[in-house]
């Protein structure tokens, strides 16, 4: 008999998941830190810095003012303090050094060319030498950006990529070479693995596709709580021939519990370990690229909440706002807040604030106290909020 789920028991299971509601300390450790990346999974990388960069406030949300050194120390320190690595996940990510092997398979897919764009997938064949060519000098010379290549110009930056560029892009998806830490405005600087991570990682043993797949959505799965096939697949943008064997073979090894959640039309799954709190309380501003919500047909069919960056809409077309996070009170998502640190004038400006329907009296109190909290984590003096506005009827 499958087990039924209303829609509040599947957003409780889905927030409980994500470490929601279990509390905040005044210092947030490091160990706290990496609890939190277990827990999620990863942190997505992006490198809009209006606010502060999207790697950065996950843990913020759920731990509070951690050290955001602790977070670079990992990622990009001395091998003997590196917890983490860089890799394709769910888009560009920071993530554990054990899901390191899990993603090994994917590596040997671009190393054939079966992954990534067609500009990616020539390095793999006809320009294979080219690829070398790089490599080479990587090895020569050491850790190198892709400006090291171009006599210090970057050639037109993201979206104007230099063939070197796509080189290493390629070396990258490969695993044949590994960020070794970022420089000035967060570029890049590729080293090779065995120069960068723990000897004790690459030693691990390499599991078979399908066994690192399974495993893929095992975390998966733990992250989300209750999730659809859709959600499983997309937290580690697995293929549906990657990861439907491996849902089936959870499901029939217990670890995955189908459900059926009201209001869902499709079928959903919820981790045999995965908590079912009474209530969640809690308050957190979200990155827009944090797991919660970066799913945005998930996002709605859990809080009946649309939401859509709009940092690449034109100024006179955006609904709410530039970067824009959701504000989570309680269990609901119950405000969108239009974020910008001012660090020349040392404020966190809130230039508008868009109230759902039905967001209780506290909400502006409680946003306030978060927003004091996040400029003092960011080192700004005060913060400012300039319009507020009430939604009159939630959009669809």
């Amino acid at each position: 008999m499958t087990l039924t789920l209303s829609s509040k028991d599947a957003r409780l299971i889905a927030l409980a998941a994500q470490g929601f509601g279990a509390g905040r300390v005044e210092r947030p450790t490091p160990a706290g830190l990496q609890r939190t990346l277990d827990r999620l999974g990863l942190f997505q990388i992006d490198s809009v810095n209006v606010l502060t960069r999207a790697h950065y406030l996950p843990a913020f949300s759920r731990l509070g003012s951690y050290d955001r050194a602790s977070l670079e120390r990992a990622a990009w320190g001395p091998a003997r303090q590196r917890r983490l690595f860089e890799y394709w996940a769910h888009e560009a990510s920071l993530l554990p050094l054990d899901a390191h092997p899990l993603l090994r398979w994917r590596m040997a897919r671009a190393e054939r060319g079966e992954v990534g764009y067609q500009g990616l997938k020539r390095f793999a064949a006809e320009q294979r030498p080219e690829a070398q060519a790089v490599l080479d000098r990587i090895v020569a010379e050491g850790p190198m950006a892709a400006a090291d290549f171009e006599n210090g110009s970057s050639r037109g930056g993201w979206w104007q990529w230099s063939h070197t560029k796509h080189a290493l892009e390629w070396l990258f998806w490969s695993g044949k070479i590994t960020t070794a830490t970022r420089r000035g405005s967060f570029a890049r600087v590729y080293d090779l693995p065995e120069r960068v991570l723990p000897k004790a990682i690459l030693n691990l043993s390499t599991p078979d596709a399908a066994s690192a797949q399974r495993a893929l959505v095992e975390r998966s799965a733990r992250a989300l709580g209750v999730a659809t096939v859709a959600d499983l697949r997309d937290y580690y943008r697995l293929k549906p021939e990657e990861a439907d064997q491996a849902i089936a073979d959870q499901t029939e090894a217990g670890t995955l519990i189908p459900v059926r959640v009201e209001g869902w039309s499709q079928k959903a799954w919820m981790h045999r370990e995965a908590r079912l709190p009474r209530h969640v309380r809690c308050a957190a501003l979200l990155a827009p690229f944090d797991p919660l919500v970066w799913n945005r047909g998930r996002t709605e069919r859990l809080f009946g909440f649309r939401y859509r960056i709009e940092i690449y809409v034109p100024r006179d077309k955006r609904t709410h706002g530039y970067y824009v996070l959701p504000f989570l009170l309680d269990g609901s998502l119950v405000a969108r807040v239009d974020l910008k640190a001012d660090r020349q004038a040392s404020v966190l400006l809130a230039s508008r604030v868009t109230l759902e329907p039905g967001a209780p009296a506290e909400t502006m109190e409680r946003l306030t106290m978060e927003l004091d909290r996040m400029a003092a984590w960011l080192g700004l003096d005060r913060r400012h909020i300039g319009e507020v506005v009430h939604l009159s009827c939630r959009r669809r």
